[in-house]
């Protein structure tokens, strides 16, 4: 009448399963989990998960990170990607490329790193700038000075 299986099914769900790196571990390659990840060792390579990563105040990430959100207290190098929130604790140490939703920062952090905080959207790179003064105006319709300068245009283009 009653059993195990339901239980054993539920820890199997991806996502659900915690992926440890221990200190004194040393990995070289990428690493891809549905699960979340603890990292108190050395990874050189690639990491990546849809779910949350922590980093350890022994750990180091040599590489890219891309996750849904982080808790740093170690070091890191490289690019890193998180699309909801990234913490840094006092003893973090940040060097490369970040591109975050939101940004959580302890007094004592270092953060040597071009910083981009997205809302999710896609960014308009090698939009031109008549490309993108078209979608201001679009954005703006009833904006007067967006008419104005429309206006002018216009005029300008009719002599």
């Amino acid at each position: 009448m009653f059993s195990d299986k339901k239980e054993k099914r539920i820890a199997a769900e991806p996502g659900s399963a915690q992926n440890r790196i221990n200190e004194g571990t040393r990995l070289k390659g990428d690493v891809s989990s549905t699960g979340f990840f603890r990292i108190d060792g050395t990874v050189e390579g690639n990491v990546k998960t849809p779910s949350k990563v922590v980093l350890g105040k022994t750990g180091v990430i040599i590489g890219t990170l891309i996750c849904e959100n982080a808790d740093i207290e170690g070091k890191f190098e490289g690019t890193l990607q998180v699309s909801g929130t990234l913490s840094l604790r006092s003893t973090a140490k940040i060097e490369g490329d970040v591109t975050v939703g939101k940004l959580a920062v302890e007094p004592g952090a270092t953060m040597n790193a071009s910083c981009v905080m997205q809302d999710g959207k896609p960014k308009n790179n090698g939009a031109t700038v008549s490309q993108i003064a078209i979608e201001n105006s679009k954005a703006h319709p009833f904006d007067r000075q967006q008419r104005i300068k429309k206006a002018t245009v216009e005029n300008n283009l009719d002599d």
